[in-house]
């Protein structure tokens, strides 16, 4: 009896030191990721076409951290489905940290609106920070009439079920931000929907259709040039690139604001220690002047967080963006 028990003792203190080594192994792979971290090309898949928001700081942060870690990081653009084309490859790569996404605020807007997603957007992807913030600027035709918020709301509450307001597609920042514009403001106005900003742009700016809340950065120019009519920004401060306009709390919609988000994303399963160090390099380049003053002009304004404070951000933009959905029954194309 008492040699079996020794030899049960003697089990079991041989499972625990197994125990014990294996946590330490993992540990030494945690600290080892890290440290070996970049060891290959890095790629930031962008589910967007060239040009937008996304694929700017992607692009920019791709260059800036090729030259600080001595290895190539390449910007890779798949667009489709609202992003998530994109965002589905990067949840099943390699979980090494070499493969990441650059998103926009229709990352959260796509898990509002698609009922069934190949992926769950909280628990298979995570933060490694916001990147930027923007703002949009509501917009109209000179040829209009209208030149103010609260004379665009007395003609849209005048004429109700008559107005319209083009976005960049459904499900698109656009078109939530447009959205949530509607509901705060209470009136009655038809959604258009087209391909791309651009063409939201061109049929604000003709009159085919009465407003658009678009990027600022996409419509600053128009504004400058007189081709469009800036009514207000959605931020809630006024906007350096248009210092004269109010802000759309200002002009009468108190306390409304819509904000346009950036960030990077990686895979769930990619070590802690290379999400901080990514975190970490990200957010050194982030608050270089360099890139403040190369953002400025597009209205972009580095935005940096923990990876926590990210993913906060997408939860709870994905809930304020899940009651719009409901209140407005938006539908996915």
């Amino acid at each position: 009896m008492k040699r079996w028990m020794a030899a049960g003792t003697m089990r079991r203190v041989m499972a625990v030191l197994t125990g014990a080594m294996a946590a330490g192994g993992a540990c030494a792979q945690q600290v080892g990721a890290d440290t070996n971290y970049p060891s290959k090309p890095i790629r930031i898949i962008v589910g967007f076409t060239p040009g937008g928001g996304p694929d700017i700081i992607a692009r920019q942060l791709a260059q800036k951290l090729t030259e600080s870690w001595k290895q190539q990081v390449i910007v890779d653009n798949r667009p489709g489905a609202g992003g998530t084309v994109g965002a589905n490859l990067v949840v099943n790569a390699n979980p090494d940290g070499h493969t990441l996404l650059s998103v926009s605020s229709a990352h959260a807007v796509a898990a509002a609106i698609y009922a069934k997603l190949p992926y769950d957007t909280r628990k298979d992807l995570s933060g490694i920070t916001q990147t930027a913030s923007s703002k949009y600027v509501l917009v109209v035709a000179p040829s209009l009439g209208v030149k103010s918020l609260k004379e665009l709301l007395a003609a849209a509450k005048a004429k109700p079920g008559q107005l319209n307001f083009s976005s960049a597609g459904v499900g698109s920042g656009t078109h939530f931000a447009a959205e949530q514009f509607k509901a705060a403001a209470a009136i009655n106005v038809v959604h258009v929907p087209f391909k791309g900003i651009p063409e939201a742009l061109t049929e604000a700016m003709t009159g085919r259709v009465q407003y658009f809340m678009a990027p600022i950065a996409n419509a600053v120019n128009m504004v400058k040039e007189g081709r469009l009519l800036g009514l207000g920004v959605s931020s809630p401060q006024r906007d350096a690139l248009l210092p004269e306009l109010p802000t759309l709390s200002e002009a009468g919609l108190t306390g409304f604001t819509a904000d346009l988000w950036f960030g990077v994303l990686t895979s769930a399963q990619v070590p802690k220690s290379i999400v901080n160090k990514l975190n970490g390099e990200i957010r050194r380049i982030l608050t270089d002047a360099d890139m403040k003053q190369r953002w400025a002009p597009m209205g972009l304004e580095p935005r940096p967080t923990t990876p926590a404070e990210f993913d906060k951000l997408v939860a709870d933009e994905i809930a304020a963006f899940s009651k719009v959905v409901r209140s407005a029954n938006i539908k996915a194309e």
